[in-house]
């Protein structure tokens, strides 16, 4: 029962802010899992389909305040998704170490450059919308689609950047697709491949779901009352303690 509760507890605050600043779940709760004896692949599977509670809670949220594009949001499905399967194909044959080191460095540089760009996502304005500006992106999408899948901490992180700096989304609608379309539709898609080639802890699931879903139910709340300046500062401290975590080890 204690254990459940530590579950719940890690699964709850982890995901209030990964649902602020648009991912990041991953700096706290893939951890513990790996802390509590689970092999990286199973840990990566479990919390993969825990994620996706996330992406249920904050999809409620952001549903009732008519956050998305339709439209907008099939095409970074249709990007991500054949990426988010190669990625968790080749999770197996990934040198942890490097990849690691690598993102967490990438994250640093993505923390410090929304930092320093005080004006970014605080309004926002269309770009790069012709055949050309959306295959860049869909390139793009699709790179951060292999890390989501063979990877944890971190990728919605670099969604969310991508569809600031290079679509022109603002900080509230760019977390808005990130918790919705990478939270549900991505981590779904990891998971179901994870676990087709490896293990699910399923008896951990219960209390990291519920913990999920109250968490990114609640982050986007007050991701939508508070609006775009919380939601940057809150993306550029998650971004940057997760890239310390990652190169530091």
């Amino acid at each position: 029962m204690l254990e459940y509760a530590a579950l719940f507890a890690i699964a709850l605050v982890a995901n209030i802010f990964s649902a602020l600043a648009g991912g990041g779940a991953g700096l706290l709760q893939f951890p513990v899992l790996l802390f509590m004896g689970l092999p990286y692949p199973v840990a990566l599977a479990t919390h993969k389909v825990a994620s996706v509670a996330l992406g249920l809670g904050a999809t409620s949220r952001h549903l009732q305040n008519g956050s998305l594009n339709w439209r907008f949001a099939a095409f970074i499905l249709a990007c991500g998704l054949p990426g988010v399967v190669a990625g968790a194909l080749l999770v197996q044959g990934v040198n942890e170490a490097a990849a690691r080191m690598a993102l967490g460095i990438l994250m640093l540089g993505l923390a410090c450059y929304s930092f320093f760009s005080p004006t970014l996502g605080q309004h926002a304005e269309s770009k790069n919308r012709s055949l050309a500006g959306y295959l860049i992106g869909g390139i793009g999408l699709f790179i951060i689609g292999v890390l989501n899948g063979s990877l944890t901490a971190g990728t919605g992180l670099f969604c969310t950047m991508l569809l600031v700096r290079w679509f022109g989304l603002d900080y509230k609608r760019a977390t808005a697709y990130t918790l919705v379309l990478v939270g549900v539709f991505w981590n779904a898609t990891g998971a179901v491949t994870l676990g087709f080639t490896g293990d699910i802890k399923w008896s951990w699931l219960p209390p990291l779901i519920a913990g999920a879903l109250i968490g990114g139910y609640v982050g986007a709340h007050i991701a939508i009352e508070r609006g775009n300046s919380l939601i940057k500062r809150s993306y550029e401290v998650i971004t940057l303690l997760v890239g310390l975590k990652l190169v530091i080890g």
